[in-house]
């Protein structure tokens, strides 16, 4: 095996699917590769792959079916990649449980950084890429000495065991989810900015010369998203997210402060 594991290329274009192999062969992977989404979706099985490299326009079934398939067994890195650039593509890609996005024709140094980016970020300890199983609640939740633990209007996020608990129920986060969510309730009720998620979601948090286009901005908006969907968020009342117009998002203040400065009106 390489020293990195197991990569797959699904990739109909011939010419595309050897630069690939060669970026992540030369990257350090052990790599393999098919020219359909069915064989694929089994080629990823059979090998364990670590990252797949996935082309949205497959002649068989289209990169979104086999990322649903691969889904149901592998916890594996999914980098999309497409000749699409429209904004609906990058959201679906994201919504369906892909790592990261990138558009042909794409640099091979690009694929690499984006690649050693989500090896960077710690994975769930859950076997086959799903919600990790329910933990006990926290009676009542509490901050660490080592602050393992953060707790803000009854959610509970561990960072050691990388579970996030709401009201004693275990919410089912995907790695970049975890990751923002980590992030907003460290800092404190400190506003973030996009820049700043797009790195913590890249895994380069202390890197002030990333370049973050558009599209990186519009990922971490879906994440956010998706994290407010799960978290059944009120969007006239929030607990947990808050908006801040043209620039990013913080916590939303904790319950006693909200309850003082409704007394205070």
């Amino acid at each position: 095996m390489g020293d990195l594991g197991v990569a797959v290329v699904v990739e109909d274009d011939e010419d595309v699917r050897n630069l690939l192999e060669a970026v992540l062969s030369q990257a350090g992977f052990e790599v393999y590769s098919a020219a359909d989404g069915r064989n694929g979706v089994e080629v990823v099985r059979d090998h364990g792959a670590n990252v797949v490299t996935l082309d949205v326009g497959l002649p068989d079934i289209d990169g979104y079916e086999v990322l649903r398939q691969i889904r149901q067994f592998s916890d594996a890195y999914v980098v999309m990649l497409t000749g699409r650039t429209e904004e609906p593509d990058l959201l679906t890609a994201l919504h369906s449980g892909a790592d990261d996005y990138i558009t042909k024709p794409f640099r091979p140094l690009e694929l690499r950084a984006r690649v050693a980016a989500m090896l960077r970020r710690p994975r769930p300890q859950s076997p086959h890429g799903r919600t990790p199983a329910p933990v006990p609640a926290l009676s009542p939740p509490t901050r660490t000495a080592e602050e393992a633990v953060l707790v803000h209007n009854g959610l509970a996020l561990n960072r050691k065991t990388r579970s996030v608990v709401v009201h004693g129920d275990a919410l089912p986060l995907t790695r970049s989810e975890f990751d923002l969510l980590q992030e907003l309730l460290r800092v404190g009720g400190a506003v973030c900015t996009k820049t700043d998620l797009v790195r913590v979601v890249r895994g380069e948090e202390d890197r002030d010369d990333t370049y973050v286009s558009e599209s990186d901005e519009r990922a971490v908006e879906v994440h956010i998203g998706n994290l407010r969907r799960k978290l059944h968020e009120d969007p006239q009342s929030p607990r947990w997210l808050q908006t801040v117009r043209g620039v990013g998002y913080k916590l939303t203040p904790a319950e006693h402060e909200r309850q003082e400065i409704h007394d205070q009106r």
